[in-house]
């Protein structure tokens, strides 16, 4: 046997052949529960009739919340290493800051060109 190849053993037996690691199926039958009550939340948001940036902050939260579930489990992102986790959830992060710091700069425009006209 060459010195630098290891033998496998059995923990690494299904990674030798490219098996994926099972999750037990009650960990997606709570989440699916989970994403059921989450997205009652959200329609009960409508059906209370809430206006304003009540309505749309808890409309964005009960959203974010149930894309986080499903990318946590069902995309078995909970499992991956740190370095995917951050390759693939960082970049949107970043947009999303930007296109933040872009509406606070344009309200910021709006109302100093607003004051300017009104003189």
């Amino acid at each position: 046997m060459d010195h630098h190849t290891k033998p496998a053993s059995t923990s690494d037996h299904g990674a030798a052949h490219g098996e994926g690691v099972q999750h037990p199926l009650g960990v997606y039958l709570w989440i699916w529960l989970l994403l059921f009550v989450v997205s009652a939340f959200s329609y009960m948001v409508d059906y209370f009739q809430l206006q304003g940036m009540l309505r749309w902050t808890l409309i964005i939260i009960f959203m974010l919340v149930k894309a986080g579930f499903i990318i946590a489990i069902f995309m078995h992102m909970a499992w991956e290493r740190l370095a995917l986790k951050l390759a693939i959830l960082v970049p949107p992060l970043a947009l999303l800051v930007l296109i933040g710091m872009m509406a606070i700069e344009g309200e910021h425009t709006f109302v100093t060109r607003l004051a300017s006209f009104v003189k």
